[in-house]
């Protein structure tokens, strides 16, 4: 029986070796969960499936280092979420086109990650969270889950930069009302 390799391990034998299988067991283990996560974020597949790869390119390259600080999952994110957003950069008005036309089309469906922020159980964290109207809800999820800044929430978001941080502010507001 094989022994699972820790992902520091892999990323220790992708960079020191090119070891083709460690990349092999890191993408298996991470890509289905990132493509995933990315397609919550963009409708199109297409542009998602592009950018797991350049994602997963970026490591096996070594253009992409791991400082082996946190986690494996948190900074293959954070790789994706930001060539997801140079990708919808590039995209231009199109993009954001296609990116409104997406949430009007979902938006009474609620995201994977929208489900477990309402199940917070915290105070009434989540009775708050659910309050808040969708627009403030996704600038929140965003700058605070995905750790975007405001530049990169407003191109993720089809949104000014201005507009994501007064509705980053309303939220905080409204948050701390509703807390009190």
């Amino acid at each position: 029986m094989r022994e699972t390799r820790s992902d520091g391990d892999l990323l220790r034998a992708i960079a020191a070796d090119g070891d083709r299988r460690a990349f092999e067991e890191l993408y298996r283990r991470y890509a289905p969960w990132l493509l995933a996560r990315l397609r919550g974020r963009c409708a199109d597949a297409g542009v998602v499936d592009d950018v797991v790869q350049e994602t997963f390119l970026a490591v096996w390259r070594g253009t992409a280092k791991y400082r082996e600080e946190g986690d494996v999952a948190g900074w293959l994110w954070r790789i994706g979420s930001r060539r997801l957003i140079d990708a919808l950069r590039g995209d231009g008005a199109r993009g954001r086109l296609r990116q409104a036309l997406t949430r009007l089309r979902h938006r009474d469906e609620a995201s994977a990650e929208e489900r477990v922020l309402a199940g917070v159980e915290h105070g009434d964290l989540a009775g708050a969270l659910v309050r808040l109207s969708p627009e403030l809800r996704a600038v929140l999820q965003a700058t605070v889950i995905d750790g975007l800044t405001t530049r990169e929430a407003a191109v993720l978001l089809g949104i000014p930069p201005g507009t994501v941080k007064t509705r980053a502010m309303r939220a905080r507001q409204q948050l701390r009302e509703a807390l009190a």
